[in-house]
């Protein structure tokens, strides 16, 4: 009996300070972002300065667990870890133009984080897409640090506000001129769309999604293309 109220303590306490760092986790890197993303844009030469900040950040989320089954925790912890992740690899090799300069940078190079030893594909992929597969919002705040992604933002995604963080800055990417280019019946969209054609086509055609949330309508028999996606450094100068 001693033994199994022994353990039911153990775990009430690991729990406790499990819950505790995430907490954390979520705090620092809001304070990380308000300080070092303006307009979309990273102050990468800034971070390359002084990396303990993000290192404490990235430390603390290594021994951090999330349950799945806590959807928007789970969520809200890959996305940040994402973010955080390609700009530490970008800070580590800065200066630098692109991600792609780095070989291996999404697919090859593995990083501690959440109890596992992974790369940033796999987070996309794995964790956040295949755990999740009918939410393709995910694809408007994996910010990969090359232009012709959706811009990051200057605040954390929490659990609390996750649902409408997502919805907002997938209003964004698709209400940009820049992202959605419209000529009359011709469209160019991002090769996002391209690359990843099937979550975003489970309930109609690319243009069906699109136009869920962009305001103006894109016409019913619209020409899509796709434009170069753009993997210039998305540096704040």
């Amino acid at each position: 009996m001693k033994k199994i109220v022994i353990l039911a303590v153990l775990c009430l306490i690991s729990y406790k300070s499990n819950a505790q760092s995430t907490d954390m986790f979520f705090t620092k890197a809001e304070a990380f972002f308000s300080k070092h993303v303006k307009n979309g844009r990273v102050a990468y030469s800034e971070i390359k300065k002084d990396t303990k900040e993000l290192n404490e950040i990235l430390d603390l989320a290594k021994s951090i667990e999330v349950d799945k089954a806590k959807s928007k925790e789970y969520k809200a912890f890959w996305i940040n870890g994402y973010n955080l992740i390609v700009i530490k690899s970008i800070v580590a090799n800065y200066p630098i133009k692109s991600p792609l300069d780095k070989a291996g940078f999404f697919d090859k190079i593995k990083h501690n984080i959440g109890g596992k030893n992974i790369t940033l594909n796999d987070i996309e992929n794995k964790l956040l897409r295949g755990n999740f597969p009918k939410e393709p919002r995910f694809h408007f705040v994996l910010v990969c640090a090359g232009l012709g992604c959706p811009p990051i933002i200057n605040t954390a995604y929490k659990p609390s506000t996750l649902e409408k963080q997502l919805q907002m800055q997938t209003v964004a990417a698709l209400n940009d001129a820049k992202f959605i280019q419209v000529n009359k019946n011709k469209v160019k969209i991002s090769q996002i769309f391209e690359w990843y054609k099937g979550d975003f086509t489970k309930n109609g055609s690319l243009v069906d999604y699109i136009n869920t949330y962009k305001k103006e309508k894109l016409p019913m028999k619209a020409k899509v293309s796709y434009y170069p996606y753009d993997w210039t450094l998305n540096d704040l100068k």
